[in-house]
């Protein structure tokens, strides 16, 4: 079925027959005008096979994350990266770079214009040149001081019916809460007091996709960032997108047809761009936005990870992981994760439900509280509240930061990324995770917001002097971290869709096994996620390895021999090898 004739049927589904009829020809007349701006978005496409490698990892970075005096941010963020990364990540995850009135961007002013603090579009662009890019489409909700939502307040056509009012006496029970805060916000407009959904705090109000002019206009604003250098569009909050009262008003089957035909689009005119799902849900529920693997979003973010491998490290076993991970597919070669350890937001563990057992959920919050951390929680239908989010830089949840061993706690961590490097997808590395950042008291004293512990910014100064200081953490975490993307990037066995296989060597060592399409490079990776030294012993011929004298680590260098059809391999406390054959 072509792009256009889904289309056409998306919009069916959503509106009804009639009413698709009468959008098309205006969507239709938007997609042409795009093809004839962008010819060369159709032309110079290569096959989806080719569209991630072995070579891409996101660094996913606030635009002020670095600062010097008199330096537009943007402009220092470029000049950092292609200083010091440009040879270890091919993408940048941009966070939202737009003006904004809070939540650290994401109550969107403005979805068009960069923040003049950051600076321009053409300092976008400059990033552009080098690494590709990924722009946050912020579209479930806007700010509140919005142009389209003040001109909802003053009753100006067409926006009174770009958002959702509620009346406040109505059932809405069965409505999925991640805050544990109201659901309708009061306004005073012209025509009175009117209380609007706000799915996440009363400054972002949600959009109104039962509408179809707010269909129609974020199209225009996908494309808009297509046209801007975006080769991937990341859908923040997707998951709560269109509100029916009476459901859940999560994960609707409208929800779904929005995002299949923002696809449809980007396949019709930009076939080379991807969509990515941010939906911080249980496993089942998450993978569902890649839809038959050829109509939803080519990425969705590998959740349950972070959780999973920080209980590996606080236990010191690697079997709910290894697990989990023995689970592991997509349906089609089209599609992949996007793996990510730390972000910007917290360890969520809602992704952890029927993986971890209750008490091992309390134990990594009990864990994070004993180390300077910081809890969120999301309402329940029955007024009752459950932990959401755990708000600690990831550091500081595997090392303990009252009893600092660098030695070790650089090794525990950098054994952490290296799992999350060695599994099939695309790595997502938040800015933090480079440098071995700490806690930031200071920061959630500022904001009085929980989250803000894992976003302090950097004096570009300041942190260059301890990134060339071979004494400091920084330093260590950075170099090591630098080193693992440069050696993953040179295997094929490292393409996001290359065959892996969790192998069963030993409790507390993870044990993954990267085979490329060709069957000709092949990476055995083994983490040993406990602070003992462990051995194990690999038979090549029982997992059909290539016949070899030896093996090499890719990491540290190291050779050993089979002898027998066998060879072991002796792993300190939290090391990490990739062997691949000498």
């Amino acid at each position: 079925m072509t792009p256009e004739r889904r289309i056409r049927d998306h919009l069916a589904f959503l509106y009804g027959k009639t009413e698709a009829e009468a959008l098309w020809p205006r969507l239709e007349a938007r997609l042409e005008a795009f093809r004839r701006r962008n010819p060369h978005l159709r032309e110079e496409v290569p096959p989806p096979e080719e569209r991630l490698t072995e070579r891409d990892a996101f660094l996913i970075t606030y635009g002020d994350q670095f600062q010097e005096p008199g330096r537009p941010l943007l402009q220092t963020l470029a000049d950092f990266l292609e200083h010091h990364l440009a040879e270890a990540i091919s993408g940048v995850h941009l966070l939202p770079f737009y003006p904004y009135s809070s939540d650290d961007g994401f109550s969107v002013i403005d979805y068009r214009q960069v923040d003049p603090r950051l600076g321009t579009w053409e300092d976008v662009a400059r990033l552009g040149r080098r690494f590709r890019l990924m722009f946050d489409a912020v579209i479930n909700h806007i700010s509140r001081r919005s142009a389209w939502f003040q001109a909802f307040l003053r009753g100006e056509p067409p926006y009174t019916d770009y958002f959702i009012v509620v009346d406040p006496d109505t059932d809405l029970s069965m409505v999925v809460r991640p805050r544990a805060l109201p659901l309708l916000t009061p306004v005073e407009t012209v025509h009175g007091r009117r209380y609007v959904w706000t799915t996440f705090s009363e400054d972002q109000i949600d959009l109104n996709y039962g509408n179809p002019q707010v269909l129609l206009e974020i199209v225009d604003l996908l494309l808009f960032y297509v046209e801007r250098g975006a080769e991937v569009i990341r859908l923040d909050a997707i998951a709560y997108l269109w509100k029916e009262i009476g459901t859940p008003c999560i994960h609707l089957p409208q929800t779904h047809r929005v995002v299949k035909l923002f696809r449809a689009v980007l396949d019709a005119v930009a076939p080379g761009v991807l969509l990515i799902t941010e939906t911080n849900v249980p496993h089942e529920e998450n993978i569902s936005y890649f839809g038959d693997g050829t109509d939803e979003a080519q990425l969705v973010y590998q959740f349950p990870l972070a959780p999973l491998v920080v209980h590996a490290f606080h236990t010191g076993d690697a079997r709910r992981l290894s697990a989990w991970a023995a689970t592991l597919h997509t349906p089609s070669p089209t599609t992949t994760f996007f793996n990510f350890i730390a972000s910007h937001d917290g360890i969520g563990v809602m992704p952890a439900r029927g993986l971890l057992s209750e008490a091992e959920i309390q134990a990594l919050v009990d864990r994070t509280l004993a180390h300077g951390g910081q809890v969120s929680y999301k309402a329940n239908a029955d007024g009752s509240r459950s932990v959401y989010e755990l708000n600690i830089t990831l550091f500081d949840i595997l090392n303990d930061p009252r009893d600092p061993r660098p030695e070790v706690d650089v090794r525990r961590f950098l054994a952490s990324q290296v799992i999350m490097l060695s599994l099939a997808g695309v790595p997502g590395i938040y800015v933090h995770s480079l440098f071995g950042s700490r806690n930031c008291h200071e920061c959630v004293a500022r904001t009085g917001r929980a989250r803000s512990i894992n976003r302090e910014k950097f004096d570009r100064a300041t942190l260059e002097a301890r990134l060339a200081d071979p004494g400091t953490l920084s330093h260590q975490v950075f170099r090591g971290y630098r080193h693992l993307l440069r050696r993953r990037r040179e295997h094929p066995a490292f393409h996001p869709n290359s065959e892996q296989r969790v192998l069963s060597l030993h409790p507390a060592v993870f044990a993954l096994l990267r085979s490329a399409s060709d069957g000709e490079d092949v990476v055995l990776c083994l983490v040993n996620v406990s602070g003992r030294s462990q051995t194990v012993r690999v038979e090549p011929r029982q997992w059909r390895l290539p016949g070899t004298p030896a093996w090499r680590d890719l990491i540290g260098g190291g050779c050993y021999s089979e002898e027998g059809g066998a060879f072991e391999v002796a792993l300190d406390a939290y090391q990490a090898v990739w062997l691949v054959p000498a």
